[in-house]
């Protein structure tokens, strides 16, 4: 049984920098995909970065390609998304997510496979 809880949200200006971190119990992440998805006011929870935790497979949203990365810690248990280069469309609460067993790579989007979530960190973008 695994628990997720984000952290690192915050407020920043346009151009700024973040980043999130998602904390594991449980189970390890070894073996696992592990996610970040977004909500923003009024929308759908979309993608934004997902990667094995064990190999160098990732994934990202084309809206943040380039700007955002994610990263393991497995000594931790845990998994960051560095995000660079904020636009105020980043704006919206952040997800952190991960898959009990490997998906394969055109499922990772998906967010209805993954088993776990967090409670999701805000991260607001100001122009």
């Amino acid at each position: 049984q695994v628990q997720l809880v984000e952290s690192g949200g915050g407020v920043v200006q346009t151009g700024g920098s973040l980043r999130l971190s998602c904390s594991a119990s449980g189970r390890p992440f070894s073996g696992e995909v592990v996610a970040w998805f977004r909500q923003a006011p009024g929308k759908e929870r979309e993608f934004v970065a997902a990667r094995r935790w064990n190999g160098g497979s990732t994934r990202y949203a084309d809206a943040v390609r380039n700007r955002f990365f994610i990263s393991r810690d497995s000594a931790k248990y845990e998994f960051s998304l560095q995000m660079n280069n904020l636009k105020p469309e980043d704006t919206a609460v952040y997800y952190c997510a991960a898959r009990s067993r490997n998906i394969i790579f055109g499922s990772w989007p998906d967010d209805a496979v993954y088993d776990q979530w967090g409670q999701g960190t805000q991260v607001t973008v100001s122009s």
